[in-house]
């Protein structure tokens, strides 16, 4: 007579094998649009990322076993879904790169490959040499923004279809129902990047709240009502020999409300492109592009920004402490107000940003195109701007921060026609420097020219 033990283990037998049959398909073929790339290159892609994200099939033995099997298909599933080198190549040559340098962002920051995935397949880990190969590789400075010409400062203008500011009250939801910002362009500045990957500058705003956390550093996690404006534009090189920002492309947007938006890591998403400000992608489907590129700081509560603020974090890496260092003396405290616009030097690997107080920014604000017409502003109004060194972004290769300041220069408005006085504030601690009059003179007019930064 069969003991029960042994009678269970030929039932649990009997299922295992049987579950062997229940075995869906993991679709397979030849690479039909493979991305051109040098052969050391290909060989760090198939070698660590071709298992789950091509057409071919590289499993392991092990992966072949149900149940495993059936999570093994569903990870790659998704994984084709998000990125295929089977048929990245029949993307535009930019769209193969910018998806090259999310990969590598994915990489450095160890959310790829994924940590269980490796644990089982050690030959999947990217080693330090090869990821200093993929990054000489995409070289994200090797090349500057194209000339558009201008004077000093002064951009291009962009084409007259897009001259009409569009009525931001109108703008559309995103396709998840989420709401244009359409006061976003009042938000103050919490950061700003250069962003060599793609040859764009970005100012990333935040509303009253995510402000207010910022500058106390209560932002692991951020609080709910927390908004953030991810604004961008392209680079172009102006006749001065400075990049400036040129024509718009987006405008981002994070809105954290951590129980509305459980579903997407707490964060609500939407992103709005052009200057007639046309919701991204086809459907609410395009979410699934914001939680996947923010997956590797999902521990930094899914933000990529480092805040310029003087408030500390245990968390590391969250605040960018060192751009915020001003003394206390200066005649004004210019990070609280409004960002006019930004340049870089790329002889001195420098960034500055304009900003202006309420009076200076409202006088300038640029919806449509730039106006040839000589910038006026009105007596009370006050520029500032501050040069800082950069640094490379810890959070995305690719990107360069804000790093300690190299000057600050006020420029103030003290009579109606143009009557202005000039101070600047350099080297370590920001002493003020006498500058001679004729050098005061071309400062005073360079900054009072410098064109803004476009909006809608």
């Amino acid at each position: 007579m069969t003991s029960p033990p042994i009678k269970l283990a030929v039932a649990g037998m009997s299922v295992f094998v049987l579950l062997q049959l229940v075995r869906p398909r993991i679709p397979t073929g030849p690479a039909s649009a493979e991305m051109q790339a040098p052969p050391q290159v290909r060989h760090i892609l198939e070698k660590d990322c071709y298992s789950c994200h091509s057409d071919q099939r590289r499993l392991a033995w092990f992966d072949e076993v149900v149940p495993g099997y059936w999570l093994v298909r569903h990870d790659i599933l998704t994984a084709r879904e998000h990125l295929d080198f089977s048929t990245l190549g029949a993307k535009p040559a930019a769209a193969q790169k910018a998806t090259l340098y999310e990969a590598v962002n994915m990489i450095q920051l160890g959310a790829m490959p994924l940590p269980q995935f490796t644990a089982l397949h050690p030959d999947a880990k990217v080693t330090p040499e090869e990821l200093a190969i993929l990054k000489a590789y995409l070289a994200p400075w090797g090349s500057s923004p194209p000339n558009k010409g201008g004077t000093p400062g002064e951009m291009a203008t962009v084409s007259a279809e897009q001259s009409s500011p569009v009525d931001l009250l109108a703008v559309g939801a995103e396709f998840n129902g989420l709401a244009f910002e359409s006061g976003f362009e009042n938000w103050k500045p919490i950061s700003f990047t250069d962003r060599g990957d793609n040859n764009t500058f970005r100012f990333i705003l935040g509303n009253d709240v995510a402000v207010k956390a910022a500058q106390s550093g209560d932002i692991s996690p951020w609080p709910d009502g927390a908004r953030f404006a991810k604004i961008a534009w392209q680079q172009e090189l102006g006749s001065d020999g400075l990049i400036h920002p040129g024509k718009f492309v987006q405008v981002e947007f994070m809105v954290k409300a951590a129980r509305l938006y459980k579903q997407t890591d707490g964060w609500g998403w939407g992103r709005w492109r052009g200057m007639d400000l046309t919701p991204y992608g086809k459907d609410a489907h395009f979410v699934t592009e914001c939680t996947s590129c923010h997956l590797p700081v999902r521990g930094d509560d899914d933000v990529y920004t480092l805040p310029i603020t003087s408030a500390k974090s245990s968390h590391s890496e969250v605040v960018n402490n060192r751009a915020a260092c001003l003394p206390q003396g200066l005649p004004y405290q210019p990070l609280t107000w409004s960002a006019i616009t930004m340049y870089v030097d790329p002889g001195a690997h420098t960034m500055a940003t304009l900003f202006g107080n309420d009076r200076a920014e409202r006088a300038v604000r640029t919806h449509g195109a730039v106006s040839s017409e000589p910038r006026v502003y009105p007596a009370g109004a006050v520029l500032a701007l501050i040069t800082w060194a950069q640094r490379e972004d810890p959070h995305w290769f690719g990107g360069r921060i804000a790093d300690t300041p190299q000057s600050l220069e006020f420029v103030q408005v003290d009579a109606q026609g143009g009557v202005t006085t000039y101070r600047r504030f350099d080297g370590p601690g920001l002493r003020e420097d006498i500058s001679p009059s004729d050098l005061e003179a071309k400062r005073r007019n360079f900054i009072l020219n410098l064109t803004p930064a476009i909006l809608p």
